[in-house]
């Protein structure tokens, strides 16, 4: 048996181990898998605190979810696709930080350049009205173009919240026209 047939199969083993509560198991496959996890995440988020971050709450997510877990030969595979989207959720998130405090000057950027001072004006008016979580779902929808899904993942609410607090802040952007 090869060296990596015989490393998968002790990562399997040690997934079932942890689905069936063992933290050892865990520490186990924390010193197996966690140089690459920790790799991949670097490589992807070019940060060492945030590679550090991102590693454990895959550990977490491995502890949560190995009850689901069906061995198809590749458990590298499984805990490096877990990464990856740890990876992705962490660098919408930084997005978000990016969107997140409302600027006037954020606005101004955004919106068209044929647009009147006094329409600009009554804009951020506007947006003032909202609450930082509405306005920030405005902003990224329609102002920056992200979908109602990646502003979900961004901000860590559900998708059917995104849309109904995006319905209830045009609807007051709309009676604020008025």
């Amino acid at each position: 048996m090869t060296d990596q047939k015989a490393e998968s199969r002790l990562i399997d083993n040690l997934i079932k181990d942890i689905s069936e509560g063992s933290k050892s198991a865990l520490a186990s496959l924390y010193s197996h898998a966690g140089p690459a996890v920790y790799a991949y995440a670097l490589s992807v988020l070019k940060s060492p605190a945030d590679a550090e971050d991102v590693m454990q709450d895959v550990f977490m997510d491995i502890f949560r979810s190995a009850e689901s877990y069906k061995s198809r030969g590749s458990p590298m595979g499984w805990i490096i696709s877990i990464t990856k989207n740890r990876c992705l959720m962490k660098l919408r998130h930084d997005r978000l930080r990016a969107v997140a405090p409302f600027e006037p000057s954020m606005v101004e950027e955004a919106v068209s350049k044929e647009m009147t001072p006094e329409e600009k004006t009554v804009l951020k008016a506007c947006l003032e009205e909202l609450s930082d979580e509405e306005r920030q779902i405005v902003i990224m929808h329609a102002l920056f173009g992200l979908k109602h899904r990646e502003i979900s993942g961004i901000l860590d609410i559900p998708l059917p919240t995104v849309l109904s607090k995006y319905s209830r802040a045009i609807k007051k952007l709309r009676k604020s026209l008025l």
